[in-house]
């Protein structure tokens, strides 16, 4: 008899949808001619689920592009609205630092990944040029997946 499919696998974000996403945020950092970029795919529980560092990306865009997905997840809202509070509030976003190992990177560029019903499948980050335009590259790669982006900022 078969086994029922994982929840997880029913209703979480596939390792296809993952792929797509970071595929067409690097097409998108191409089509804007940004320099080369990483991404970071997190599934809601802030697993890796696809990690791409282009030719010529710095040593440290992985990590920082890591940090801008799990700082939007560990919040629970996108980079834009993170980095807001992290200008409003440094003494938190210290603490915050501290207590996830430094793992948070509070700008944009950390964008949410959430379904039609607005349920949270992830995050993705981005970085190698601006933050606005790692923000635009991570929007279109969650749009190109059939998702919808949730920068921080109200729709």
């Amino acid at each position: 008899m078969p086994q029922p499919a994982h929840p997880a696998a029913i209703n979480g974000l596939t390792l296809a949808q993952s792929d797509i996403i970071a595929r067409a945020a690097l097409a998108k950092g191409r089509e804007l001619g940004l320099l080369p970029l990483s991404v970071i795919v997190l599934d809601a529980g802030g697993h890796l689920k696809v990690a791409m560092r282009e030719d010529g990306a710095s040593l440290m865009r992985p990590g920082i592009a890591e940090g801008k997905a799990f700082g939007a997840l560990a919040m629970g809202f996108g980079g834009r609205e993170l980095a807001r509070r992290a200008a409003a509030a440094p003494g938190f976003t210290t603490a915050l630092s501290d207590l996830c190992g430094g793992r948070a990177v509070p700008v944009p560029g950390g964008v949410l990944v959430r379904d039609a019903e607005h349920r949270l499948l992830g995050a993705v980050g981005v970085s190698g040029d601006v933050s606005l335009q790692d923000e635009a590259c991570c929007v279109a790669g969650i749009e190109a997946a059939g998702l919808a982006a949730d920068t921080g900022d109200p729709a």
